[in-house]
């Protein structure tokens, strides 16, 4: 269980990191869903040419090959709980690092999950 988390720890981080990158990129490359088909040309040119969102893939795709790797060894009911806690990650970078105002009753949720996360982790180890 132990390897099983420190993957999912290092996985989560790049697939959280790799998201924040990603929304910034697409900060930069504007709102695609004001585009007209004609602009469709220029804007794959400044997505696939803006450094963040290159990054961001390439840090998707590491957690994606972790991923992998932990359904290869781990039950999926105790995997796909631990990736649940992206939701964290995720929640606490877009507060501190692109100023997100995050709710109190988001952070609520995230708590219910994180306890989930726990159960489901005590439930592997007790088993």
């Amino acid at each position: 269980m132990l390897k099983t988390v420190v993957v999912m720890l290092v996985a989560l981080m790049a697939g959280a990191v790799g998201d924040i990158l990603l929304t910034q990129g697409m900060k930069v490359v504007g709102d695609v869903s004001t585009m007209k088909p004609g602009q469709l040309c220029a804007t794959v040119c400044r997505a696939v040419s803006n450094w963040r969102l290159v990054a961001g893939t390439a840090l998707q795709a590491v957690y994606f090959g972790l991923w992998l790797a932990v359904l290869s060894w781990e039950d999926l009911s105790v995997a796909l709980p631990l990736q649940a806690l992206s939701y964290l990650v995720v929640a606490f970078l877009a507060q501190w690092y692109l100023g997100e105002q995050v709710s109190g009753m988001r952070w609520a949720g995230i708590s219910l999950i994180c306890v989930g996360v726990a159960l489901v982790a005590r439930s592997s180890v007790v088993s």
